[in-house]
């Protein structure tokens, strides 16, 4: 049954709000909504600019966030050695025989910390990818303690013409969970990131992990409501996976008892219980994520990426539920 009638923030247009508005998802997809914003498909082409992250270079300290190789993020079809535009070109073959008539693209700086490094060197990479005949725009892979303003203004100056996506990895609304996964930062540092970033008029996709050693299920519920409050435009979530090469997936096989793993069930649960306590505005871009099999330790999953958002669905319609639902409820 319909909850409560309610207002909604302004992006939803201040009407009250009667029963799930999504349509057969349940969910604000982010899929949808590019569809409506821009008339069809918009696809990423992954370039890697051979950036480094103030975790691994000695700027904060060595090796990385515990989960992080980032061979996992990282196409297969991408060569390093290439320049930019030869890195899009080989992308672009791949995607229009996987996604024939998409009808933009952006180049997606994905690989470490895209607004870490001289800004000359930031701008000259940007640049390349805008050059090139079939890009619309930017998608830019980023920490929040590494968005100076001046970079920020740059965007924003650039996002009159081009679509711009700014991705911020939160990862975890709990400072204890930063520091035991050596992330570098706290809370507060994404919210203050997050703030100036939408004072310049950015639109910012967050990251979120689910299932970080010491998160507690109250501690990622809660995070959905701590967010709904920031200027989040949408959400990309991430199951937690054991990627090799990492410490924390020699942590997990000396003692697999240190690093809990959801099951596809399990994990399916915890995404309606966070999704019906987010703001309705929130736009979702991922519920989850897919490592390369070579690369992945753990978890082994009966179900593929794809069948998540259906199943998601599925399990919003047999509890009468939708985004948002308990979203006042929560103290929104």
């Amino acid at each position: 049954m319909p909850g409560p009638s309610r207002r909604l923030p302004g992006g939803m247009g201040g009407q009250p709000y009667p029963g799930p508005p999504f349509g057969e998802r349940r969910y604000n997809a982010w899929n949808d909504y590019v569809k409506r914003r821009y008339g069809g498909r918009v696809q990423k082409v992954s370039v890697a600019a051979g950036f480094t992250c103030p975790n691994r270079d000695g700027s904060l300290g060595r090796g990385g966030c515990t989960f992080c190789n980032n061979a996992g993020f990282t196409p297969g079809y991408l060569d390093r050695r290439d320049g930019i535009a030869e890195q899009i070109d080989t992308g672009l073959r791949f995607l229009d025989r996987r996604y024939p008539g998409t009808g933009r693209f952006i180049a997606y700086f994905q690989s470490y910390t895209n607004t870490y490094g001289d800004f000359a060197r930031l701008r000259e990479s940007y640049e390349a990818a805008l050059a090139h005949p079939r890009i619309d725009g930017l998608a830019i892979g980023t920490r929040p303690d590494c968005l100076p303003d001046e970079v920020l203004a740059y965007l924003a100056e650039l996002s009159h013409e081009h679509i711009i996506e700014l991705e911020i990895g939160i990862e975890s609304c709990d400072d204890a969970v930063l520091r035991r996964v050596n992330r570098g930062h706290d809370f507060a540092c994404s919210v203050d990131a997050l703030e100036r970033a939408a004072v310049h008029g950015l639109e910012v996709t967050a990251h979120l992990i689910l299932g970080l050693p010491g998160e507690t299920r109250a501690g990622m519920l809660e995070a959905a409501t701590r967010l709904s409050a920031l200027p989040v435009k949408a959400l990309k979530l991430h199951q937690l996976q054991l990627v090799r090469g990492t410490e924390m997936a020699r942590d997990w096989q000396r003692d697999p008892g240190s690093v809990p793993l959801f099951d596809e069930e399990a994990y399916i649960v915890l995404l309606a219980d966070f999704v019906e306590r987010l703001s309705p505005r929130m736009l979702l871009q991922r519920l989850g994520s897919e490592v390369p099999p070579a690369l992945k330790l753990a978890p082994h999953w009966n179900m593929r990426l794809s069948e998540l958002a259906p199943r998601l669905s599925a399990e919003l319609a047999r509890r009468g539920s939708w985004q948002g639902r308990h979203w006042q409820d929560c103290g929104a």
